[in-house]
């Protein structure tokens, strides 16, 4: 296993244009959200989590070192997330090009909260706050 500070760094350096980015420890790894959705996460062993769109998974997982990512014990996770080896993204140019792939699935996916039952979080002065269930529509 390796530190995930490096590629971590080079993330925040492929997204340091964009306006709401903000990390959090995600998947087993630094993970970096874009408009409050995961784009990818810098994980552990060197590789790269990416969120992309389902319609270009077949697609990109046909790209050298990309597979279906897995999470924990053998348990796949569904189109669109992929994992990308720590050797297919050695180069800045290679990362970018996966960053890219998340981000224009960024571009168009909905808010992590639209289409939950609960609304958002309702703050408190003291920094703690509940979810509520959305008024019927």
């Amino acid at each position: 296993m390796t530190d995930q500070s490096p590629l971590a760094a080079r993330l925040r350096a492929v997204l340091g244009d964009e306006q709401s980015v903000r990390e959090v420890r995600m998947f087993g790894g630094q993970a970096f959200m874009v408009n409050d959705k995961l784009v990818a996460s810098a994980q552990k062993d060197g590789s790269l989590l990416v969120r992309i769109a389902t319609d270009r998974d077949g697609e990109l997982r046909e790209v050298p070192g990309a597979s279906r990512a897995v999470m924990g014990a053998d348990r796949t996770m569904g189109p669109g997330w992929l994992s990308v080896t720590a050797e297919s993204i050695a180069t800045d140019e290679r990362l970018a090009f996966w960053v890219g792939a998340a981000m224009e699935h960024d571009q168009v996916a909905p808010a992590a909260d639209e289409g939950s039952v609960l609304a958002p979080v309702t703050a408190r002065p003291d920094g703690s706050g509940e979810r509520h269930p959305r008024p019927a529509q």
